[in-house]
């Protein structure tokens, strides 16, 4: 069965930036499903592995529109330190925050006083991105996966 939107689709994956250094990867872990066609994963990604079948291995060079996108400024902002879930803020760390999209990763980059500036940019905006990856599976989605837009792992249904 080949990769096609709504299908489930099982991987494992190494991704590295221009300097060819590992950012993620599966290697050692479970492999990654992820229900294909609905944004689950970079645009220029599930373009490069459509069509694809279990078994063969895609490389891909994304530029930073396919991947996670260029950096934007106007996602820098300074936030009142009590809107961070943590109680001692530090640069260089990262918090979860609410905003009006739902829960994001934001890297503090300074602290000033009561309030702390901080990126809300993906780590990866403004990277090229190159991945090599194996197919490892493909089946149908169930109905409650392509309702829920993501798949559910065996033994479960779990939303984090």
């Amino acid at each position: 069965m080949e990769i096609a939107d709504r299908r489930a689709v099982t991987i494992h994956y190494t991704l590295k930036d221009d300097g060819d250094k590992v950012l993620e990867s599966s290697e050692g872990r479970e492999p990654l499903t992820y229900l294909h066609g609905v944004g689950n994963i970079v645009s220029g990604l599930e373009k490069a592995l459509t069509g694809k079948q279990p078994g063969e291995v895609v490389k891909a060079s994304l530029a930073p529109v396919e991947a996670y996108g260029e950096r934007d400024e106007q996602r820098i902002r300074n936030v009142p330190l009590r809107k961070l879930p943590e109680a001692r803020v530090r640069a260089g760390q990262r918090y979860r925050v609410q905003t009006d999209r739902g829960p994001i990763n934001a890297l503090v980059t300074a602290v000033k006083g009561d309030y702390a500036t901080v990126d809300l940019n993906h780590p990866f905006a403004g990277m090229s991105l190159h991945f090599e990856v194996t197919v490892v599976g493909v089946r149908e989605a169930t109905a409650e996966e392509l309702e829920h837009g993501h798949v559910h792992e065996p033994g479960g249904h779990h939303h984090h």
